[in-house]
C-alpha cells in the first residue's frame, strides 16, 4: 500500500503545471485592465481638465477687457 501511495503522490507532484492549474499570463492581464483603467481615468480627467480650463480662460479675458473699459 504504501508503494502505490509513494508513486501516486510522486506522479501527481511531477505533472506539468498546465494540466494541475495554470495561472501563467494571470500577471500580464491584469497589469493590461490596470494599464486601461489608468489610461481611461486620465482621458477622463483630460477632459474635464480642457473644459474647465476653456471657461477660466473665457471668464479672464472678459474680466480684463473689463478692467480694460
Amino acid at each position: 500500500m504504501q508503494d502505490s501511495v509513494l508513486k501516486a503522490w510522486i506522479w501527481v507532484r511531477t505533472l506539468p503545471v498546465g494540466v494541475i492549474k495554470d495561472e501563467s499570463g494571470e500577471g500580464v492581464i491584469s497589469a493590461a485592465i490596470a494599464v486601461l483603467i489608468m489610461a481611461s481615468l486620465g482621458a477622463l480627467m483630460w477632459i474635464g481638465f480642457k473644459a474647465i480650463w476653456g471657461d477660466v480662460e473665457t471668464n479672464t479675458k472678459t474680466h480684463v477687457q473689463e478692467i480694460g473699459n
